[in-house]
């Protein structure tokens, strides 16, 4: 624990030998991802992708760091759009047994397309933008890792430990996100890489006010100790104290009920991205999971949803539920039709409503 940064160690007691990951760098400043369907991906900020290589029956990805070796999908714009990366698809095929994908974007972009095309009912309330492009184009916004006060010092002071496969971070005893990979030395190689990754602008801002949080010390009971055996048992009593008060805190992504999506299968392993069952009154997460055969977690990485990007999730949920209809809508969430308009106003969804539609429901809110 580093100021309001809480690194928790990850620990396997079998290591995975047949799934390895390793990081691929990327320096432009513009990257555009080709989503097929006319769709398009675009960030300024993606420092990596990941390159997965398995096997198919069990055995060891051997000589790894040749094993990645090979074409990219990569392609560079020169002259006036010198910096600018196309990609084929978040995730691509690149051999028989290795495949690219971008962390955290995968996951961003199917936020992004959720509910994507909007109403499928010409309704009259809706614009006609609403109606030809649904919510094309629509954007999140993220704050890069190197802006997080105490992270970079805190990952370069951890203490990696033996077996050590992942990590869950805490900014101000929130949870911030979760990092899983399926083997120790490919995460001493990719430990790091926490400073690439995303988080939502309210986390940060709200740790910036948390203060530094509380240091866990267990208290060792003298009067019980009185042989070695008896202070290795106190010092595990200590130990899954600790580990029981973490698993309480990460509660918000441990034990959820998630939604999945099923984006590839890479042999024996399933890649799937998540949404939490959204509960817009307190946290929630999406993510990446690389699951084996019996369905133990070999990868993951998380983002943890603003309130912001939650209450439009949740907005965007309730009318699909309803078909689009402001009515029905309106009377799942308990409110009234005019109110309904102008909460979606609020979280930046006022495009979708006909401009005189909106100014009628605005007028008669005041």
């Amino acid at each position: 624990m580093l100021g309001n940064i809480r690194l928790v160690p990850l620990l396997r007691d079998r290591v995975c030998e047949d799934l390895r990951l390793a990081r691929r760098k990327y320096e432009e400043t513009l990257t555009v991802v080709d989503l097929g369907d006319r769709l398009a991906y675009c960030s300024t900020y993606v420092p990596h992708a990941l390159v997965v290589s398995w096997t198919d029956d069990a055995s060891p990805v051997g000589a790894f760091g040749t094993a990645l070796a090979g074409p990219s999908d990569e392609k560079r714009l020169s002259g006036a759009l010198r910096g600018v990366k196309l990609l084929h698809r978040m995730v691509k095929r690149e051999g028989e047994q290795r495949l690219r994908l971008l962390p955290q974007h995968l996951a961003l972009e199917g936020l992004l397309a959720l509910h994507f095309k909007g109403p499928e009912i010409a309704w009259t309330e809706y614009s006609r933008r609403a109606l030809s492009r649904g919510l094309s184009p629509r954007g999140e916004l993220t704050v890069g890792g190197r802006g997080v006060a105490w992270l970079e010092e805190a990952l370069r002071l951890f203490e990696i430990h033996e077996g050590q496969c992942g990590v869950l971070l805490f900014i101000g005893d929130a949870l911030a996100s979760m990092f899983v990979v399926s083997h120790p030395d490919d995460y001493r190689d990719l430990h790091r890489t926490l400073l690439e990754d995303g988080f939502a602008l309210d986390l940060l801002r709200a740790a910036e006010w948390s203060g530094q949080s509380p240091v866990l010390t267990g208290e060792l009971q003298p009067e019980s100790v009185s042989s070695l055996a008896d202070l290795r048992s106190q010092v595990a009593r200590i130990r899954e104290e600790v580990a029981s008060f973490h698993v309480d805190i990460a509660s918000g992504l441990v034990g959820r009920s998630l939604s999945i999506e099923r984006v590839y299968r890479a042999g024996p392993f399933l890649l799937d991205r998540f949404l939490t069952d959204l509960d817009p009154g307190g946290e929630n997460h999406i993510g990446e999971l690389i699951l084996s055969e019996d369905r133990t977690v070999q990868y993951a990485r998380t983002y943890r949803l603003s309130s912001a990007q939650t209450r439009r999730v949740y907005l965007l949920q309730q009318l699909a539920a309803c078909q689009w209809n402001l009515d029905l809508t309106a009377k799942a969430l308990r409110t009234s039709r005019d109110a309904l308009m102008v909460r979606l106003e609020r979280a930046g969804f006022g495009y979708l409503i006909a401009e005189h539609v909106l100014a009628g429901a605005k007028k008669r809110t005041r």
